[in-house]
């Protein structure tokens, strides 16, 4: 029996080759250098404390990594059997929306596998992003809670809408435009307007206030913080004018929105072709809502350029929104009356192609970016040279004040048992023991220069804390993974202890 027919016969066959490929993808996170990433070491760092706030992200995905360690250790395994369980999670949430919107199995299964077309939502999850893995799974949630009120309107429904909404919010801040979008979606369309006059609606709005208010009375006690980084980043002071201002913005927008939804539209022409182009003229209910959660959340953010000042808009924002486009374009074909048994042949070895190139490609580009020089950051020998800087001193540092969140990361991976400490994160700070027998540890990345300063920050905190200073500097530097010979990456370190009186 071929993979086609075995998925037709036993449709929930599906999750179990989801779940192969995610035990796959963690397999090869654990085969590669055990160094971390950019928002890996973020995690580490800030999985030391449970808080209902902690910078510029909620926090959601914060305490789920909290939990993890508290089972695995801050090691990376908790790290990647997290990531790869809400992955697996959110594909199966929307496999099973599809389920309940398209007639079609096949098509539920081609929508489904659609989602490996995006890099955002497969690649780029795999390869760092943990916020945005925490959106893709609210956004899911909210999809399959907010279909299962549509068709059937019970209080335990409209509960778990809010659920889900209270969990976007905590999630990553731009999800609130994903029900936003909906609500209006549903406004437009007859067949769904009821469902948000409904008296439950005040239930689910209940549910979600309630869900998010620890983090929002953190976030409005902490606007600057909790907003300051991400305006920076979707901002730039390059923009000349006003026009030019919106000018860049937009072009961002367009540039993002094809970059997330160029291969799926692409991989889907590939496999459906004349199919496609014919069912773009159709529609259903549930076509048109998809179609307008996509369409009105862009028309919000058009609005943040012209009217927020917007010039930077990344293709990874816009996932909770265009997470739909595969179940869309399933929904169209639908409509159209096009669904028939030749499409799933087709796109299935689209899709179990993807399930194999896309760990592949994780497992090789690291020994790839060593041989070409063009160095990544689980290139970078971190594990070597925390090992080197704790065996140069007889006492072991009693807390390790790093200059940034991957480096106290990858600290901590090494020194679990030494707390780690980064300058604006001093309201974490707990007491620890600080004499003789038991230095601070000060560590920062060299970057191959004799001459190169200790860095503001923590020269800053060092002033803070009793005026210390850094007497003795010392330098590690060694070869990267699969590095080109003579290439190193340089770090500086210092053990301070307390000043003579």
């Amino acid at each position: 029996m071929n993979v086609v027919a075995a998925l037709r016969q036993r449709p929930q066959l599906l999750f179990l080759l989801l779940a192969i490929y995610f035990i796959v993808n963690v397999a090869v996170r654990l085969v590669l250098p055990h160094e971390l990433e950019l928002d890996e070491g973020q995690q580490l760092f800030l999985a030391q404390w449970l808080a209902v706030g902690y910078d510029s992200q909620p926090p959601l995905y914060n305490w789920l990594q909290y939990g993890a360690e508290q089972v695995l250790g801050p090691t990376l395994a908790s790290l990647s059997i997290l990531k790869n369980l809400m992955l697996f999670a959110s594909y199966s949430l929307f496999a099973v929306t599809a389920a309940m919107v398209l007639r079609s199995r096949d098509l539920a299964i081609v929508a489904t596998l659609g989602l490996l077309t995006m890099p955002q939502v497969s690649f780029e999850a795999q390869r760092d992003l943990t916020h945005t893995v925490a959106v893709i799974f609210t956004a899911c949630l909210f999809l399959f809670a907010l279909v299962r009120a549509i068709k059937s309107p019970t209080i335990a429904n409209y509960a778990l809408t809010g659920l889900a909404i209270g969990l976007g919010f905590i999630a990553k801040y731009n999800f609130v435009l994903l029900p936003a979008a909906a609500a209006l979606a549903m406004l437009m369309e007859p067949e769904f307007r009821r469902r948000v006059l409904d008296w439950r609606v005040v239930l689910m709005v209940a549910v979600a206030a309630l869900v998010a208010l620890p983090h929002g009375l953190w976030f409005l006690d902490h606007l600057d913080i909790a907003t300051g980084r991400t305006i920076g980043k979707l901002t730039s002071a390059g923009a000349t004018s006003r026009i030019g201002q919106i000018n860049t913005g937009l072009f961002s927008l367009v540039a993002a929105t094809i970059g997330f939804s160029i291969i799926t539209l692409a991989v889907f022409a590939i496999a459906f072709g004349r199919e496609l182009t014919r069912a773009f003229s159709a529609s259903s209910p549930w076509s048109r809502l998809t179609g307008r959660i996509m369409l009105i959340s862009a028309a919000v953010v058009v609005l943040l350029v012209v009217f927020g000042g917007a010039t930077q808009i990344k293709d990874r924002w816009l996932t909770p929104f265009f997470l739909v486009l595969p179940l869309y374009l399933c929904l169209k074909i639908e409509a159209a009356g096009l669904a028939s048994e030749r499409l799933l042949p087709r796109f299935l070895p689209i899709g179990i192609g993807a399930m194999v190139l896309i760990p592949l490609i994780l497992l090789v580009r690291i020994p790839v970016h060593g041989m070409t020089g063009h160095y990544e950051k689980n290139n970078v020998p971190y594990a070597e040279a925390v090992q080197r800087m704790l065996a140069s001193e007889a006492n072991p540092p009693s807390l390790v004040v790093a200059s940034d969140q991957q480096l106290a990361g990858n600290i901590r991976l090494q020194a679990p048992d030494v707390p780690v400490m980064l300058p604006e994160y001093e309201a974490f700070l707990k007491p620890f023991a600080f004499d003789g027998t038991h230095p601070v540890l000060v560590v920062w990345r060299n970057r191959g220069k004799a001459d190169l300063p200790l860095p503001d920050g923590l020269a800053g905190w060092l002033s803070a804390h009793g005026g210390l200073k850094v007497s003795e500097i010392r330098t590690v530097a060694l070869p990267y993974h699969f590095g080109r010979a003579g290439d190193l990456y340089h770090f500086a370190y210092s053990y301070i202890y307390p000043r003579a009186e």
